[in-house]
């Protein structure tokens, strides 16, 4: 065995030590994890490197020198990402160099003979001092770094939430635009139409004025009639009011079923029907339906549910959303709504790709997605869960011949 001087980062740290921390990092959302060597030879790697993100790379040092790098690609969480890991490799190495140094210091003694025996006691003393100074160290290190990364995922979380509501805000902004729009366009043409009767009805009021009505006005009046074919203007009135009376009803009927799902002036306990707290959020989903699903409700009769209208609301807009992503032609979704003993089950399946049994398992983890880079955190379904659970409840996910995510949630008396 060489002496510490001459060992490098290999002869520190071992494959099962390294491996699953670079794994963590990739499920944590980086997309390459290396450590490189001094002369910068690649000593472990985890995913692609030909990855173009954002890079961070920090030293690795060893008895105060440099002996290799740390490097992760990401997009900016993965500042936060290298921070922790750049300290738990250097504790780590600091850790299993003590060790090292221990193990030498006993095989030294062995070899030592009793008139030095004394001496090696007290080094070998003073280096398990120092070891259990480091271990309390550690200790700290890592509940201070395991504190930093959770304030990080709550973080991370709340943009989750916002990026959510700001993609439903743009949604239905485009929903009330469509209507709005021809309500426009028709108050406009009623406008236009309005000023041509007005001009009919002062050639009218203009002929009233004398004792008798003239040939000359009877030949202006049908000439202007004709000119301004008010014949396709009164028959175009009541088509026109009409519309723009559904477009209304629809603005006010997205509006309503915001204010529902939102559940903004009700408080945070009470008591909901879930078969409505679906139909709404398939309301303010539709502009997410790709062309030519085919959506089946079979909605069971259910008791209402006690519960934070506004958290189960949003639970459920996550769940439906992510079935609407499964595929983009073709797509069915079936919700299923039913009571079973004291627990009301909620089921949404739809005919996408599924889930492989090797990641079903991860699919609450966070940050974990099965998107392309850019289209999601990852965060939609641990935000189901920790709702769910929240409320006592239970949701599972099942990813053979497509996918289908059942919640069970307990029914208060």
């Amino acid at each position: 065995m060489g002496s510490v001087s001459e060992k490098n980062l290999r002869d520190i740290l071992r494959d099962d030590e390294v491996k699953p921390l670079l794994q963590e990092i990739l499920l944590a959302g980086a997309t390459m994890a290396m450590i490189m060597d001094h002369e910068g030879k690649t000593l472990w790697i985890a995913g692609s490197e030909n990855d173009c993100t954002h890079v961070i790379k920090k030293p690795i040092y060893l008895e105060g020198e440099i002996a290799g790098h740390m490097i992760i690609r990401g997009d900016k969480r993965a500042e936060d990402l290298s921070r922790i890991t750049y300290h738990t490799l250097n504790l780590l190495v600091q850790t299993n160099l003590k060790r090292m140094l221990t193990s030498e210091v006993h095989l030294l003694v062995l070899n030592q003979s009793n008139e030095e025996l004394l001496e090696i006691n007290k080094q070998l003393a003073a280096s398990e001092k120092k070891y259990r100074e480091l271990s309390e160290h550690l200790e700290e290190k890592v509940k201070e770094r395991t504190s930093e990364l959770r304030q990080v995922q709550l973080r991370l979380l709340q943009q989750e939430k916002l990026a959510s509501i700001g993609q439903l805000a743009a949604g239905i902004a485009h929903e009330i635009n469509n209507p709005m729009g021809f309500v426009t366009s028709n108050l406009n043409t009623l406008k236009t139409y309005m000023s041509r009767s007005r001009e009919v009805l002062e050639l009218c009021r203009s002929a009233m004025q004398g004792d008798r009505i003239s040939k000359e006005f009877g030949h202006a009046f049908r000439e202007h009639w004709q000119r301004l074919k008010l014949d396709d203007v009164f028959s175009d009135v009541d088509d026109l009011i009409h519309e723009s009376l559904e477009g209304v009803a629809r603005v006010k009927c997205i509006v309503s079923n915001l204010r529902g799902v939102s559940h903004i002036d009700e408080a945070t306990s009470g008591m909901i029907d879930i078969n409505e707290e679906l139909d709404m959020s398939l309301n303010l989903l539709s502009h997410e339906i790709p062309h030519g699903t085919n959506i089946v409700k079979r909605f069971g009769i259910l008791p209402r549910l006690t519960c934070n209208p506004g958290l189960i609301s949003q639970a459920f807009l996550n769940i439906i959303s992510n079935a609407f992503q499964a595929r983009t032609e073709g797509l069915e979704v079936v919700i299923t709504t039913m009571p079973q003993g004291d627990q009301i089950v909620i089921r949404v399946a739809d005919n996408g790709p599924g889930i492989p049994d090797e990641i079903i398992n991860k699919v609450f983890d966070p940050f974990f997605t099965t998107r392309e880079v850019g289209s999601g955190m990852g965060l939609g379904l641990t935000l189901a869960y920790d709702i769910i659970v929240s409320h006592g409840g239970t949701i599972e996910v099942q990813g053979r011949n497509g996918t289908t995510v059942e919640v069970r949630l307990p029914v208060r008396k």
